[in-house]
């Protein structure tokens, strides 16, 4: 994106670790769950090189054009589990947003059309929107609570059988946390 090296480094490096853990997971999870893990791999993968800082590697005009081509297919993929009450509507969400800032970025960012009075573009605020509402809802439900005492107002959470914790909650909010940094820059 068209941030500062450092920044755009190390969201490459969460996204890419968290592209990495979920083709891990899509390997030990078999039918729906191993699917919905793939899709969130190539998410993963797709928004680390996208976050590669400009001024260390300028992609290619074609490139966006194939982001496009790519995400847009997830999106339609996406689809299809809605139809039967999958609950695929984040990923949907995700995959859309990689098309917006895809053709955005292949523009040259340019919004003019889109913008409400000289401000951010209606669709960038409407998508900033949901990632931060989507990051404010799921973050506080990874704190781990003891069942018998805590907070008042956060639920306890008694995790997997085996005793490790949750770590699929915690990549999608890493990942929207990256959207929202992405989009910010857009």
């Amino acid at each position: 994106m068209h941030g500062a090296a450092l920044p755009g480094w190390l969201l490459m490096m969460l996204c890419a670790a968290t592209g990495a853990y979920c083709l891990v997971r899509m390997r030990s999870c078999p039918g729906p769950a191993g699917a919905a893990a793939g899709g969130e791999a190539l998410m993963g993968f797709g928004m680390a090189a996208m976050a590669v800082p400009a001024a260390v590697f300028t992609l290619p005009r074609w490139h966006w054009v194939a982001y496009t081509a790519v995400f847009g297919a997830a999106a339609v993929r996406a689809v299809w589990p809605l139809r039967h009450g999958g609950r695929h509507v984040h990923h949907l969400v995700g995959c859309l947003a990689m098309v917006y800032m895809a053709l955005a970025t292949a523009s040259g960012g340019g919004h003019g059309a889109h913008t409400a009075g000289g401000g951010i573009p209606l669709l960038t605020g409407a998508l900033l929107l949901y990632f931060t509402v989507y990051v404010l809802r799921s973050g506080p439900r990874l704190i781990p609570m003891a069942a018998g005492g805590g907070t008042a107002g956060v639920r306890a959470s008694p995790g997997p059988p085996s005793g490790r914790p949750e770590l699929v909650p915690a990549c999608r909010v890493s990942m929207a946390i990256a959207m929202l940094t992405m989009l910010l820059t857009l």
